[in-house]
């Protein structure tokens, strides 16, 4: 049994930073890149840039294009999209065994069951018509998806949606920000071998413990009825209660920080239990409440400051007026003149890669 680590919240922070490829030492390719972190989330909202490019660009800097993410997924083929998610194609194989056990709950079964021949239509049409549209796709459903969300009666969507979770069905590009789909053997590669699932699962664990560098029990644990070993190895930090998991590999490799502003969407912000308890910062994405109810702003960036997350940027790519408006810049902690050259040189280095000039309020 391994001994429990014991940890300050400035150590654990560090390596917490350093996991995510935002320490002083930036990663260099794209691709390598998403093979560490494991994925880049999907997310349509876009007030300064989509969230996987904020994510890519906070650690390639100006060497990333957004070009470049649709080359990989679309020509290369060297990353795929499944719901909602970038991943890398030799991963593929870490994930297709529970693939094909979706869906998982009794609601989506039965719609499942119920339309087996609207499944055999979409096939077919993507077959002899892909890649397609959702709106191209008939919609031959027996039986309508409930819902009281917006995927209500969105059976085609629903369909499809079900098919590329379950790997019979892939993203194959995008016309605009709709996405175009086909069938998976026309976008992965055919020879990908089928993990079995408990393997998958503990080399996924110890690939997420990698990732993030220190975590909850929690995080590590799985859907279904398979059980894997805990990945890591057992911690405790300073001030805070409770077991953490530690990458071993972590620990005692030494450390340099810098200077990011990070998506909200970001691993290293996006757990915010583990953010209050490693950081001691308060975050709440606030893009859903009315404006007069704000703090921060609807899409603020949390900003990192070495070994510490220091504050929130409020600010909009402004397309119309072709300005990134700079609406606020909230200092959490006392910041001294060093460390706020440093953040706005972070904010015009962010308003440059947007091909912005950057605007402070009137």
């Amino acid at each position: 049994m391994a001994a429990v680590h014991s940890l300050t919240r400035l150590e654990a922070r560090r390596i917490a930073i350093k996991a995510q490829l935002l320490d002083a030492e930036r990663p260099q390719d794209l691709l390598e890149m998403v093979k560490h972190l494991n994925f880049l989330q999907l997310d349509p909202t876009a007030a300064v840039a989509p969230s996987a490019d904020l994510v890519a660009w906070s650690r390639l800097g100006d060497r990333y294009r957004p070009e470049h993410l649709t080359m990989a997924l679309e020509q290369d083929r060297t990353m795929y999209e499944v719901r909602a998610f970038v991943r890398p194609m030799d991963d593929l194989r870490l994930h297709l065994a529970e693939m094909a056990a979706f869906p998982t709950t009794e609601t989506a079964r039965r719609w499942w069951s119920a339309n087996a021949s609207f499944r055999s239509d979409v096939l077919r049409f993507l077959r002899r018509h892909g890649p397609a549209l959702s709106r191209d796709v008939p919609d031959t459903s027996k039986v309508a998806w409930e819902s009281t969300g917006w995927t209500g009666n969105r059976n085609v969507n629903q369909m499809l949606e079900f098919l590329n979770a379950r790997g019979e069905v892939a993203v194959s590009g995008r016309k605009g920000r709709q996405r175009l789909w086909d069938l998976a053997e026309r976008v992965y590669p055919t020879d990908t071998p089928v993990v079995p699932l408990a393997d998958a699962q503990r080399a996924r664990a110890e690939r997420r413990v990698r990732a993030l560098g220190i975590a909850r029990p929690a995080i590590f644990e799985m859907p279904g009825t398979y059980e894997v070993e805990v990945a890591g190895e057992p911690a405790e930090v300073e001030g805070t209660s409770g077991e953490w998991r530690v990458d071993p590999q972590a620990l005692d490799l030494g450390f340099a920080g810098r200077t990011a502003l990070l998506s909200p969407f970001d691993r290293l912000v996006h757990d915010r239990v583990r953010l209050r308890d490693l950081f001691e910062y308060d975050y709440y994405l606030e893009m859903y409440k009315p404006k007069e109810k704000r703090r921060w702003g609807f899409f603020a960036l949390p900003i990192l400051h070495g070994d510490r997350l220091v504050g929130k940027l409020d600010a909009t790519a402004d397309r119309k007026r072709s300005v990134f408006q700079i609406n606020a810049i909230h200092e959490d902690v006392k910041l001294s003149q060093a460390a706020r050259k440093a953040i706005r040189a972070e904010v015009d280095a962010l308003a440059s890669w947007l091909g912005l000039p950057s605007a402070d309020p009137a």
